[in-house]
């Protein structure tokens, strides 16, 4: 089995939780994700299989988006409500138009210290298992782009807002950032990711559909790397270029650069990526 699978991840279980069940559901060993989610986080979760697990980092880079939902007035050391609450104030006065206000500092190309609850190495060593340890150690800030910061509810304390951001964007630290921008605190209480790329919650499917799907031997929910990316198609001619394109080797081609979905007498012969007037397999082929 092979292709792209787009998940609605429940919360309480991690990305890997996620991996290790569809192994199980699908008896398929070669599966990975492409952009982890908290535990506390819900929604779209892309899935690769197979041959397609080649292709998880460029998926991984597409932009995200998402609903997180945060509280004003104290931090954790996760900055979630997972975390253990480090600092609190009783009083402060937030307006809509002080958050606004706030939330357009963040918006375009900015600089970022990721958590130390996350799964970056340091010297070999994962950040969040040096927190568990007691340790907290200096990160080096992370260029990242927010593109669109919207408010959709916000009384006073509790607040939602829409993010969509570029590949290794932290919620958590935009809102632990936030909160020290409005001179208080703020800690996210939810996460919900409605986009990656061009997939949505409406193409997901829970892990109980899939386990469903399954025992009726349906695979509507996998979907084949040809389908998946809309890239321009590219035909090539059989015989010697065909046997070039599928040994790894460079085939002739006017098309301009950029990658391209490779045809051959009609047939999907995999991607190719075009440089210099030279069409070559990229990753899957």
């Amino acid at each position: 089995m092979e292709g792209i699978i787009t998940i609605d991840k429940p919360t309480g279980i991690t990305s890997f939780d996620v991996i290790r069940k569809l192994r199980k559901i699908l008896k398929e060993r070669r599966i990975g994700h492409t952009g982890t989610l908290d535990p506390l986080a819900t929604g779209v979760l892309v899935i690769c299989v197979g041959r397609a697990t080649k292709l998880a980092q460029d998926i991984e880079a597409y932009d995200k988006t998402y609903i997180a939902d945060f509280d004003l007035g104290y931090r954790t050391d996760t900055y979630d409500t997972e975390g253990k609450i480090l600092e609190k104030v009783e009083k402060f006065h937030v307006s809509k138009e002080d958050l606004e206000k706030s939330l357009s500092k963040f918006m375009g190309d900015i600089e970022q210290v990721p958590p130390m609850y996350s799964a970056i190495k340091v010297d070999g060593k994962k950040l969040y298992e040096l927190a568990r340890e007691g340790k907290e150690i200096e990160r080096a800030k992370r260029p990242v782009r927010i593109s669109k910061l919207e408010i959709l509810d916000f009384d006073g304390v509790k607040g939602k807002i829409l993010c969509k951001v570029s590949k290794g964007t932290y919620i958590r630290s935009l809102i632990d950032d936030l909160g020290r921008d409005l001179e208080t605190f703020a800690t996210m209480s939810g996460l919900r990711r409605t986009e990656v790329g061009h997939e949505n919650l409406e193409k997901s499917f829970t892990l109980e559909d899939i386990e469903e799907l399954m025992t009726e031997n349906n695979l509507k929910f996998i979907r084949s790397v040809e389908d998946y990316f809309n890239f321009e198609k590219v035909t090539i001619d059989s015989g010697k270029d065909k046997t070039l394109f599928l040994n790894g080797q460079r085939v002739r081609t006017k098309k301009s650069e950029g990658k391209y979905r490779v045809y051959c007498e009609g047939n999907f012969m995999g991607l190719g990526e075009v440089t210099k007037g030279l069409l070559k397999g990229y990753k899957y082929y």
